[in-house]
């Protein structure tokens, strides 16, 4: 049974384009609340297009919290993350007010409103530099492989080419002397009452509906100007982890090297992020308390009124 004292919170998730910025949006005009992006992208500033960050209009004058955050050069961890939406939640809740989580990545869910607590270490850049040498000279791979040694359990659940977080979970175990996946362990006590949404077409075994609005979404993000934005990011920055981690830049940037015809580049985006989309169903599927709302042939308003239909809040 829970704690009546728990305070609640609704959490939004779901695969790219499965429309969690518009079902939260509508959420949070009902509930006169504010929202908060688990998104590990949108956090950054200038990082538009490829992120699928909501325009202005988009956000329908409900605030969110945690988009354009830091600058692509600057490190955004996930306890960088948990600190900042608790202190949110905790505004919010002092207000009365329903706080509404929503976003794609999967560990930012996991650590904030799963009950899992996070191993704090401080970043070591001396080891940090030595694994970007050893990524320079013998690639992605070799690091990769480096994890599946200290921690195959979380190596399974990481692509090989995030060296962004093969880094950091390395950097972990060196500190910890343990693997990273035991040192997250889940807490005794949930923190808040969360109810879980979930979207997606029902139907999981069948990926062609999904894989069509991702293609479409990209479609979508090529004629606002994805090209454009990925090569005025990689003039600035050049090839940073932040830009190569990211669908959109890290595929426009090999066509930049000459590495890829621009044709590729667009099948490439379109590939990486159906694959993005299938490791997201497959994370958010494990998480057996989500109540799932079919998108197929459904307008955010209709799920909303499903929703409301079930008298939580």
């Amino acid at each position: 049974m829970k704690n009546e004292k728990i305070k609640k919170v609704i959490a939004i998730v779901g695969p790219t384009a499965s429309g969690k910025t518009s079902l939260a949006v509508k959420i949070a005009q009902n509930l006169d609340t504010e929202i908060i992006s688990a998104d590990s992208r949108q956090i950054y500033k200038e990082f538009d297009i490829a992120t699928a960050k909501p325009s202005k209009e988009e956000r329908g004058e409900i605030k969110h919290h945690l988009m354009d955050v830091v600058n692509p050069t600057e490190d955004f961890t996930v306890a960088d993350f948990a600190d900042s939406a608790e202190k949110i939640i905790k505004d919010l809740h002092n207000k009365n007010k329903i706080p509404v989580v929503a976003g794609g990545t999967g560990l930012y869910f996991r650590i904030l409103l799963e009950n899992y607590d996070l191993p704090r270490v401080a970043p070591n850049i001396a080891f940090r530099e030595e694994l970007h040498r050893i990524e320079k000279e013998k690639g992605a791979e070799e690091i990769y492989n480096m994890l599946k040694e200290k921690d195959p359990l979380l190596a399974e659940k990481m692509h090989p080419n995030n060296t962004v977080k093969i880094i950091r979970a390395l950097e972990v175990c060196d500190a910890l002397k343990i693997p990273m996946s035991q040192a997250q362990k889940i807490k005794q006590e949930p923190q808040y009452d969360v109810f879980w949404i979930g979207l997606g077409h029902l139907n999981g075994e069948d990926r062609k509906f999904l894989y069509e609005r991702t293609d479409k979404r990209v479609d979508l993000m090529i004629q606002k100007g994805l090209e454009k934005e990925a090569f005025n990011l990689y003039t600035k920055y050049g090839k940073i982890p932040s830009l190569m981690n990211t669908i959109g830049y890290q595929e426009f940037i090999e066509y930049f090297e000459n590495k890829i015809s621009y044709e590729e580049a667009v099948e490439k985006i379109k590939q990486n992020t159906r694959r993005y989309a299938k490791r997201q169903l497959t994370w958010f599927r494990k998480n057996q308390e989500i109540r799932w709302f079919d998108i197929q042939n459904r307008t955010s308003q209709q799920i909303l009124e499903d929703i409301k239909a079930l008298q939580i809040f």
